[in-house]
């Protein structure tokens, strides 16, 4: 990890204010994952900056908890992400919770090595918008009217706000280099 180790008792009362949005929020009401952990992922690394950590905690709260979207097409989506920008984190998080919205593990492991997953219907089309644009920096025209056709407007709009929520995430954990938990299996061990 590239930043100093903060513990709760090291903040300012406006990074406190951060780690306790994360908590408070609908995060912590699950009773379970990282947010409950202390400050790791990426909660440890935007409690550094309130002004941008509130907001960007704020944004990710809405895409996993407010967004309409079935769980298994976020988290195909997600996913994706994760694996594209091989960010050991946010993958190996976003597969357990990809397994429990009932993701097939041979697509999340089919992801994790570099393949073409066979995720079928609303999950392949999830997959197909996060992966172009990644990849590509846009969507497909025929991408795009599978997405509107499955999601509506709407949806599609929801769906890509996650795929770049997701992004930031990655490219946060990366360039800090945040370690797993512990208890954690490394998705892309060096």
């Amino acid at each position: 990890m590239r930043l100093d180790e903060i513990t709760a008792e090291d903040l300012t009362a406006e990074q406190a204010a951060v780690l306790d949005a994360i908590r408070s929020g609908p995060r912590g009401a699950s009773g379970r994952g990282p947010a409950l952990r202390g400050l790791v992922g990426p909660y440890g690394v935007w409690v550094r900056a309130p002004s941008v950590g509130i907001e960007a905690q704020a944004l990710g709260a809405a895409v996993r908890f407010a967004s309409p979207l079935p769980e298994s097409v976020k988290e195909a989506a997600i996913c994706t992400v994760g694996a594209f920008f091989r960010a050991k984190f946010e993958f190996a998080a976003h597969r357990i919770l990809g397994l429990e919205a009932g993701l097939d593990p041979a697509d999340l492991e089919a992801l994790r090595i570099g393949d073409t997953p066979s995720f079928a219907g609303d999950e392949a089309t999830s997959h197909a918008v996060a992966a172009e644009l990644v990849r590509d920096h846009r969507i497909s025209d025929a991408t795009y009217t599978a997405a509107v056709d499955a999601f509506g407007e709407t949806g599609l709009v929801e769906l890509v706000t996650t795929v770049g929520y997701y992004c930031l995430i990655s490219v946060t954990l990366n360039a800090f280099e945040i370690p797993l938990p512990d208890d954690w299996d490394d998705p892309f061990p060096d």
